[in-house]
């Protein structure tokens, strides 16, 4: 779903009301846990969390106007989404991630190549994407994304 938003809070305000909680708490997690150096924006009509120009002048290889973009959460019809690119290019940090998940969640992990899928609004395990959120600094990022980026 597409909303018209300038600010995460804007963003926030347009969801359906049964939504707002658990999108407020999943952004307060990540910004809780965040490492120093990443910054909150809008990015692709969602709240972002980047790289910014500041620390990685080279922006985004698809547009290098935008700063290097790490994680995106958004409102779609049917769920809450939290893309984590980390976990898309760091097969250790993907490894990690899904052994950890059941101990958290009894429901099955709902997940594509960076985006895990939050049907059930009471069931997001927000201290694990804390700790997700905490493992990757500005500078390991980029580290990998350059890797990744070269092959």
């Amino acid at each position: 779903m597409k909303y018209e938003a300038n600010t995460p809070e804007e963003y926030i305000d347009q969801l359906p009301e049964k939504r707002q909680e658990p999108f407020k708490k999943l952004r307060q997690t990540i910004l809780e846990n965040l490492p120093k150096g990443f910054e909150e924006k809008m990015g692709y009509g969602m709240p972002a969390y980047v790289v910014p120009h500041s620390i990685y002048p080279e922006g985004y290889h698809c547009d290098p106007k935008l700063p290097l973009p790490f994680i995106n959460i958004a409102s779609q019809k049917n769920f809450i989404a939290f893309y984590h690119m980390g976990i898309y290019s760091d097969p250790k940090l993907l490894k990690w991630f899904t052994e950890e998940y059941p101990k958290h969640v009894k429901n099955k992990l709902d997940m594509g190549k960076s985006c895990m899928r939050f049907k059930k609004m009471d069931q997001i395990p927000y201290s694990l994407l804390g700790k997700l959120v905490s493992k990757v600094k500005p500078e390991d990022w980029i580290k990998t994304y350059e890797k990744v980026l070269k092959k």
